[in-house]
């Protein structure tokens, strides 16, 4: 065989043989280069509450005030029962922002160890939230909802609408620690 080649025979396994190291030394693979993303808020969460708490958002009422010039952008919106709404947790300081790369949920040792992106946790490494809720009415700009869980000020990141047929999952599984933690409340 030639040097030419060989060479090319070379360039053809290089990639296959660091795969294959990789499996077998247990090494993660490395995302390919990741491009920095860029959010504007589209309105925001008011309402009574100013601090986080981790229970008794059911009886919350909230309006999401959008952008003035986005109020179009709902026609139609106030003919489904419940949204999703996307959130930021504007008061987690950026130092804890994904600081804890593993957790108790909802800091309770009963709760067996988990990595965060397992869990609800607000400590995430980029804390987009999401919450579905009822739609109450919408008013111009103005989403009125129940139940959600973002204090007062929290930036509106996106909403879209509940569609039972697309988003229930029956199927869906969850570990048993999160079942019986369900039947406990």
């Amino acid at each position: 065989m030639d040097t030419v080649t060989q060479a090319k025979l070379k360039q053809r396994e290089a990639p296959m043989l660091d795969r294959l190291r990789r499996l077998l030394t247990g090494s993660a693979p490395e995302p390919p280069p990741l491009a920095d993303v860029t959010l504007r808020p589209i309105g925001s969460v008011r309402n009574r509450i100013k601090k986080p708490m981790s229970e008794g958002w059911a009886e919350v009422t909230s309006q999401i005030v959008l952008r003035p010039e986005l109020a179009e952008a709902l026609l139609g919106l106030d003919t489904y029962s419940h949204i999703y709404v996307l959130f930021w947790p504007h008061q987690i300081p950026d130092e804890v922002r994904g600081s804890k790369p593993q957790l108790h949920p909802l800091d309770d040792e009963a709760n067996p160890l988990q990595g965060v992106l397992a869990t609800r946790s607000q400590i995430r490494f980029n804390p987009i939230l999401v919450s579905a809720v009822p739609l109450l009415k919408v008013e111009k700009n103005v989403l009125h909802v129940q139940g959600l869980d973002a204090v007062d000020g929290s930036p509106v990141l996106d909403v879209k609408p509940y569609i039972a047929y697309f988003d229930c999952i029956a199927e869906a599984k969850v570990p048993k620690w999160v079942e019986e933690r369900a039947r406990q409340t």
